[in-house]
Order: C-alpha cells, then sequence, then structure tokens
C-alpha cells in the first residue's frame, strides 16, 4: 500500500530525479512528467514536444487522470525548467520563448492538475529563482520567466485561485542546485554555496506532511553557505 501519490513535473531533470527517488523510498506512488520517462516512477507521462501549451495541457491532464482512477494525489510537485543566458541586444524573444516553454508552460500545466487533482490540504510546489527577485541584465528571458512564476504562486496562494480546501502553494527559489551539470559548467565555483537535492527533496516531504509549512503563496529562497542551506522566506 502505497503511503502518498506524488506527481514530479520535470521528473527527468536532475532535482525532479532525487524528488522521485526519495519518494520512492518513502513508498509513495509517484507519476513523472516530462518529455521523457523516469524508470523509477510508477507512471510516465511523455509530454509531446512540439504540441502547443494547450495541447500539452489536454495531454498532461487526460494521462494522468486515467492513471488515478479517480483518486487524488498529495502533491505536485514541478521542478521543470531550463536556463538561458543573453541580454536584449541578442535573440531576446528566442530565449524568453524557450524559457517560457519549460518553466511557464510547465508551471500553468501544474496548477491545473493541482485543481482538478490534488487532495485537500496538498501541496503544488513550484520553481522560481532567487536572481528573478530584481532585474536579471545577463538573463532576461529566465528572469522575466522565473518571475512570471513568483506571480502565479502568489495568485495560487490567494482566496478563490481555484485550488483545493488548505491546499499550500509555494515556490522555491534556488540560487545555485547541486547538480552534476553545474558542477561539470562551474568547476571552479565554491560547491559549499550549493543546494544539495536531498535538502530540497526532504523540505518538500516535510511541506507534504504538514510540517513547518510556509504562509500560503510564498516565496522560499533557498540560500547556502557553508553547506548550510537557510530558508529565506519572501
Amino acid at each position: 500500500m502505497a503511503s502518498g501519490r506524488i506527481v514530479v513535473y520535470g521528473g527527468c531533470g536532475a532535482l525532479g530525479a532525487a524528488c522521485i527517488n526519495h519518494f520512492k523510498q518513502a513508498n509513495c506512488w509517484v507519476a513523472s512528467v516530462d518529455l521523457n520517462p523516469n524508470d523509477k516512477a510508477d507512471v510516465n507521462i511523455t509530454v509531446p514536444k512540439d504540441a502547443s501549451w494547450l495541447q500539452q495541457e489536454e495531454h498532461v491532464v487526460k494521462e494522468l487522470g486515467t492513471a488515478l482512477q479517480g483518486q487524488k494525489v498529495n502533491a505536485i510537485i514541478c521542478v521543470a525548467g531550463g536556463w538561458a543566458g543573453g541580454n536584449a541586444a541578442k535573440d531576446l524573444s528566442k530565449q524568453a520563448d524557450l524559457m517560457w516553454r519549460q518553466s511557464i508552460w510547465s508551471s500553468t500545466i501544474a496548477a491545473t492538475l493541482a485543481a482538478k487533482y490534488l487532495s485537500p490540504g496538498g501541496l503544488i510546489a513550484l520553481t522560481g529563482a532567487k536572481a528573478a527577485l530584481e532585474g536579471t541584465p545577463g538573463m532576461i528571458g529566465y528572469g522575466m520567466a522565473k518571475a512570471a512564476v513568483h506571480q502565479l504562486t502568489k495568485s495560487l496562494g490567494s482566496k478563490d485561485s481555484g485550488l483545493p480546501e488548505n491546499s499550500l502553494a509555494v515556490a522555491i527559489l534556488p540560487v545555485t542546485l547541486d547538480t552534476e551539470m553545474n558542477r561539470k559548467w562551474m568547476p571552479e565555483a565554491d560547491f559549499s554555496t550549493w543546494t544539495p537535492l536531498s535538502f530540497v527533496a526532504q523540505l518538500f516531504d516535510k511541506w507534504i506532511k504538514g510540517e513547518e509549512r510556509p504562509a500560503n503563496g510564498s516565496l522560499v529562497a533557498l540560500v547556502t553557505k557553508n553547506n548550510v542551506t537557510d530558508l529565506i522566506i519572501q
């Protein structure tokens, strides 16, 4: 008997895979939503890459509904996304479009899933970025997309958002996550300031259990120094 039902949107990325591993070890039923399957998940919903925003939403909503067979989930965790640099002088619309697809499409579809399938008191967690609390001139498209995730989170955490009763909408705002790819591209960085993926997965687990929950609509920055991570709630 599974101890909970979790949906991870972006289950093939580094953080998504870490979340799936964590919740499978906790004996949860886990569905992964991504462009590719995660073989650790109980159910994989493969998003058609070239489909429109609406087509992707219709596909994911239908597939998850079929998998759940009338049951509800305890959490929808959206850790899909990506990064692209660039300012206004080069490829701004191209970079912004890519960031919108990776962060906003996935976050909005996750919100729709929450409205339909989240249990009362459940968790929807999105992924913003601490950098997007201010101007991001070297990565304008990225900053725009993450700022929109922050706005979506605040809206979902407000009255009449369409989410189930007593649910919690929150966004994590990482600085740098300690992933294999980040270590590859930034080998000279100070890893003691990077947030471990296991910390984030455990944080989601606490919130699902109702422990140490921030206020609804909170933006929770993850600030790591000397291998210790503090939560700075906006």
